[in-house]
């Protein structure tokens, strides 16, 4: 699982890296043609690896219900996130990751609840949302990257 966890942190970054230096409108901003902006991708994707790791593992999550009702599946940008909710962000994108790893190697997953997702990929343990988590976000590193295009 060791090679999982690599490519979670190193998308993580790089979707960092692509954004590094785009201003808070830039980033808050939702071009024609689509319906969420890079701030709300990033939230996403932190509430979801949580969702579908923790959540279904039985486990608390490290996101507040706030974050979860904003940025959850099926919802949209409801409101400007400012530069300090931004920073706060950007902190749990990189240190969440890292916890993760280090609560698999504790073994703290110890069940998980069967879910199928959106795209009809039923996850029945750990292994199987961690690979499904990256594979959704490699989705929205591609949903960054058109993104960057059009702000």
């Amino acid at each position: 699982m060791d090679h999982q966890f690599d490519i979670l942190k190193k998308n993580r970054n790089l979707i960092l890296k692509v954004i590094d230096g785009f201003s808070m409108d830039q980033l808050n901003k939702i071009p024609d043609g689509f319906n969420n902006n890079v701030v709300w991708n990033l939230a996403h994707l932190m509430v979801t690896q949580q969702l579908l790791c923790y959540q279904f593992s039985g486990l608390e999550v490290a996101v507040s219900d706030e974050m979860i009702g904003l940025f959850r599946k099926g919802t949209s940008p409801k409101k400007v996130v400012l530069s300090a909710e931004f920073d706060e962000i950007k902190k749990l994108f990189i240190e969440l990751p890292l916890q993760f790893e280090r609560d698999y190697s504790d073994g703290i997953f110890k069940s998980y609840h069967e879910y199928t997702t959106s795209l009809d990929v039923t996850l029945s343990d750990i292994r199987s949302a961690i690979s499904f988590n990256n594979f959704h976000e490699g989705i929205h590193l591609g949903t960054i990257l058109a993104l960057r295009k059009l702000i």
